[in-house]
């Protein structure tokens, strides 16, 4: 189970990951048609983690406008926490956070404090647009590295909301992998890939949901059976938020359902039988 909590965030963030796109082709936040637009300030949402009968945990992103160095920005905060049964064998706490353009979308700061069955990390971020780089901020150890950055790279939080607003479901061609390229930890700037297998109805506790299926390409032995062990949907509506999350690993399998939201800028689209 050792840091399956990270792992949940890690796949909410990147649930959206449809067609990547540059930076330099995101409009600006006031000329986006209001029904391309798919959140805004005040938007939450929940998700309950089960890993095999248990009721492990519980997920949440926060967004609301914000500023940095004067600049208007959206900060996300995401919080995930072991609960229960679960926490008496492993303690989880964990909060991610992201500042980002609210024009363009480009991440100002990235924020990572975890507690993991005594595994800790306190990782600041801070992004240098005019200087193509990121200063990464090792607070537990005491030390920093650059990175030389692009338009279009973005944190592991910003990259979702980023990417809500940037792809169309007509572009969506199935059996195809995406990319998308993600400045995230000391490891450096990744490429994470994520296949498009179609859509499927599930039924959820709100009712069904028509949701556009994603495998993310993954490494496999260390956490998960094999490298494409994890699998998530997507709302095919407007707002395009996360449905279910669903992994096989080593030992055991973890789910993750949406379990509440509010303020979405769209109506949430149920099925009706």
């Amino acid at each position: 189970m050792k840091r399956f909590i990270l792992f949940i965030v890690i796949v909410v963030t990147f649930s959206l990951s449809g067609q990547y796109a540059s930076l330099e082709s995101f409009a600006d936040e006031t000329s986006v048609p209001k029904d391309k637009t798919a959140f805004k300030p005040g938007e939450w949402l929940k998700f309950r983690v089960h890993y095999g009968i248990l009721n492990a945990s519980y997920a949440t992103l926060h967004l609301k406008s914000d500023t940095v160095d004067s600049i208007p920005v959206y900060h996300v905060v995401g919080k995930g926490k072991t609960t229960g049964f679960a926490s008496i064998f492993f303690k989880v706490d964990d909060t991610y956070e992201s500042y980002f353009d609210k024009k363009d979308g480009k991440p100002y700061r990235f924020v990572r404090k975890i507690y993991e069955g005594g595994y800790t990390k306190d990782v600041e971020i801070n992004f240098d647009h005019n200087k193509e780089v990121a200063v990464l901020n090792d607070k537990k150890n005491n030390k920093q590295m650059n990175f030389k950055v692009e338009d279009s790279v973005q944190d592991l939080i910003s990259a979702f909301y980023y990417l809500r607003n940037n792809y169309d479901f007509t572009d969506l061609v199935e059996g195809e992998s995406l990319k998308l390229k993600v400045l995230y930890d000391d490891d450096g700037i990744f490429n994470f890939k994520l296949k498009y297998l179609g859509k499927e109805i599930l039924k959820t506790k709100f009712g069904k949901v028509e949701c556009l299926k994603f495998i993310p390409l993954v490494q496999s032995g260390r956490v998960f059976k094999e490298q494409e062990s994890l699998a998530l949907w997507v709302s095919n509506d407007r707002n395009k938020i996360p449905i279910r999350i669903k992994a096989d690993l080593v030992i055991g399998a973890i789910t993750a359902d949406l379990d509440g939201f509010n303020g979405l800028t769209h109506q949430f689209q149920i099925i009706m039988d």
